[in-house]
């Protein structure tokens, strides 16, 4: 049975990870808590309106409520610059629990489970953002680079997300920052946070069968044994450029027939394309008598009018490849893009302005500010895929920008006792029927 997901069961959990956050204040100054200030900061993003909170304080002076205290549980709203101040000692590694917390309540639904499910398992998709950079501003937390002799100080995290061909919404799994490691001396980068990543979260992913994919900087052996120790399952880009002992026998089996073709012909409404396979089992990943063995498959798409190639890449894997499985593999790879595609571009595109800066801080304000808006971001999904009041507002509203426009015009001017409240008082005002 489906069970009912909603926004109030959804910010509980929010809120007891926001009560649970370690008071780094000293004295009696603890006006505000670190929860109305976790909370309030999230209500921006969520609402995607940089003055909501502007808007509910001076609610809250005429009409002694506002939108902040009824929609998401804010007892007292803190000034912007206090709300940057309570948040910047705190840790991102602190607002992990509710990524997962939300995937199991998810999960537990069975249109959403079954929307992910690929193959009796998870794809899990990595990918490296950029989300700050500066000439100027900066804290200990940054990465710093330099080029022509200027000095540039940036963020960047490596964010997971659970993905499935033909789904266009991406599920965002807790972030991993890029920051300065205590004891290292060299600066931390991508490999380094997927590895910590999976270090940390293996155990969880193998009770999925899950299958990690990820670009061509991840396909080497070191990651792939990491991968291989947690039971976990891997479809890595893998490129010629960077795997010469491995395209080396791949060429020395073609020459003997050790390479398998599958060709496809595809009609696209407009003309034939040619999808071919190709596929070899137990090559090396890289040179050396301890060379992990991996299977390799590649797709080739090309015009079969012209020849002209349209699309072509390659992978590397430790799913058994046949003629049976080839395709479902490639498929599995190429979703990989799905975490940039519908992930980033609509983080940065569409209300949420993952590149903006909220904050820098002295400490963690960017971390934290950014893992409050991959948050918000799993809250629309999530209530996208199992909340039903929600799927026909966005569907009766059509474009995301209308929706989102009319939760900012009706929390402007009217107070509303909870989030069920609103969204019934829009589906009245809409004319549409009662669930």
């Amino acid at each position: 049975m489906t069970k009912p997901l909603s926004f109030g069961k959804l910010l509980a959990i929010l809120r007891d990870t926001f009560e649970r956050l370690p008071e780094h204040r000293q004295g009696a100054n603890t006006h505000y808590t670190l929860c109305d200030a976790a909370l309030s900061a999230f209500s921006v993003f969520f609402m995607q309106s940089p003055s909501f909170l502007a808007y509910q304080r001076d609610m809250q002076r005429r009409k002694g409520c506002n939108n902040a205290t009824g929609l998401f549980g804010v007892e007292r709203i803190p000034c912007d610059p206090q709300i940057r101040n309570l948040l910047d000692p705190i840790s991102p590694k602190h607002l992990r629990t509710p990524f997962w917390q939300i995937l199991d309540q998810s999960m537990k639904n069975k249109d959403i489970n079954d929307t992910y499910d690929f193959e009796k398992s998870w794809l899990v998709s990595l990918d490296g953002v950029v989300y700050f950079t500066s000439k100027a501003i900066h804290c200990p937390q940054c990465s710093v680079s330099e080029h022509d002799e200027i000095t540039l100080y940036a963020h960047s995290a490596l964010v997971p997300a659970l993905v499935k061909p033909g789904e266009s919404k991406v599920l965002v799994l807790e972030p991993e920052f890029i920051t300065p490691q205590d004891g290292a001396e060299k600066q931390d980068c991508e490999r380094n946070a997927a590895q910590r990543w999976i270090k940390r979260n293996g155990p969880r992913l193998a009770k999925e069968r899950a299958t990690i994919l990820a670009d061509d900087l991840h396909c080497n052996q070191p990651f792939c044994k990491l991968l291989i120790r947690h039971n976990l399952h891997f479809i890595l880009t893998c490129k010629r450029s960077s795997h010469k002992a491995l395209y080396e026998e791949v060429d020395l089996l073609d020459k003997i027939d050790g390479v398998t073709t599958v060709v496809e012909r595809v009609w696209t409404g407009k003309e034939y394309r040619l999808w071919t396979y190709r596929f070899a089992t137990y090559v090396p990943l890289r040179r050396g008598p301890d060379a992990l063995k991996v299977n390799w498959c590649e797709l080739t798409i090309a015009s079969e009018a012209t020849g002209e190639v349209l699309f072509h890449n390659a992978f590397a894997t430790d799913h058994i490849v046949n003629e049976l499985t080839v395709q479902n593999i490639v498929l599995g790879g190429r979703t990989r893009w799905k975490v940039e595609n519908e992930g980033f571009n609509v983080l940065t595109n569409q209300g949420y302005h993952l590149k903006h800066n909220y904050g820098h801080g002295k400490e963690h304000l960017s971390s934290v500010l950014m893992t409050l808006i991959l948050l918000a971001f799993l809250y629309h999904t999530v209530l996208h895929l199992g909340d039903t009041a929600y799927q026909r507002l966005r569907a009766e509203l059509g474009a995301r920008r209308t929706f989102f426009n009319d939760l900012r015009a009706l929390t402007r001017y009217m107070c509303f006792q909870s989030w069920d409240q609103l969204i019934r008082f829009m589906i009245s005002g809409l004319d549409m029927a009662p669930d």
